[in-house]
């Protein structure tokens, strides 16, 4: 009888696990390359909390939009600017609706050196520096601000010969991190944490430096009909992805 009845909730629980995995789904995810940090924590969260898994891919903007328009299979958008998303809906290569404003993303000049960097930015008109990295600004919406920025202090033919691009501002970070560029503009997510700068030295760049950095996403027409895709979205918008996206320096 004993045995009869473990048996019995072996098959149950069987039942059950085949049941909840049946409900899961998959997502596929293209992610803005600064909001890397984050999206990984969210991610973490969101599978734990509905069972449906994030398979993610990071990079930039301008590349995920071509990489769409040539059939790749993401279902889910986010960006690192507002333009795309609404190019992609007016296109019709979206869910209709489906398009909101996920963060709000800030400029910062960092360098991994302690001091290098003012709280001003006076550094960049010093020069005392070969190399500033900064992101392609045509494939990626924080290089746009980077090079607005410049144009703002006047400094763009000063600077010119200093600059090096990163494909997306991974790449941008890449650099200046492993001393191949002595500082460059990033994303703030990137060098911070829970309030503060995590290493180095830093200018959080005004944002009337340059054009507002929104990054929004949108359910691409591959996902129209998965769960997941709508259950991600939904999670975005909610309070423990806002508390995750605050921690890394965003605005909502």
């Amino acid at each position: 009888m004993y045995r009869r009845l473990v048996r019995l909730l072996a098959v149950l629980c069987t039942s059950f696990a085949v049941a909840g995995s049946a409900l899961a789904d998959q997502v596929q995810v293209a992610v803005a390359a600064n909001f890397t940090a984050p999206m990984q924590a969210i991610a973490s969260a969101f599978e734990q909390d509905t069972g449906h898994q994030v398979l993610a891919s990071y990079g930039a903007t301008g590349q995920f939009y071509a990489q769409i328009s040539h059939g790749a299979p993401f279902e889910v958008l986010l960006c690192a600017d507002d333009s795309t998303p609404a190019k992609l809906e007016q296109e019709g290569q979206s869910v209709q609706g489906s398009r909101f404003t996920y963060a709000i993303g800030t400029l910062v000049l960092w360098s991994p050196k302690q001091g290098f960097v003012d709280d001003q930015g006076a550094v960049l008109e010093r020069g005392e520096f070969k190399h500033l990295a900064i992101a392609n600004p045509k494939a990626a919406p924080y290089g746009l601000a980077a090079t607005q920025t410049l144009d703002k202090l006047g400094l763009s033919d000063t600077l010119k010969g200093t600059i090096v691009e990163g494909q997306n501002i991974t790449q941008a970070l890449q650099f200046v991190s492993t001393g191949n560029a002595e500082l460059g503009f990033v994303a703030l997510s990137q060098v911070y944490k829970d309030g503060q700068i995590t290493s180095g030295s830093a200018w959080v760049v005004p944002e009337a430096m340059h054009q507002p950095i929104r990054q929004d996403a949108l359910i691409l027409k591959k996902g129209a009909d998965n769960p997941a895709a709508k259950a991600l979205v939904e999670y975005l918008k909610g309070p423990k992805a806002a508390e995750i996206i605050k921690a890394y320096g965003y605005k909502r």
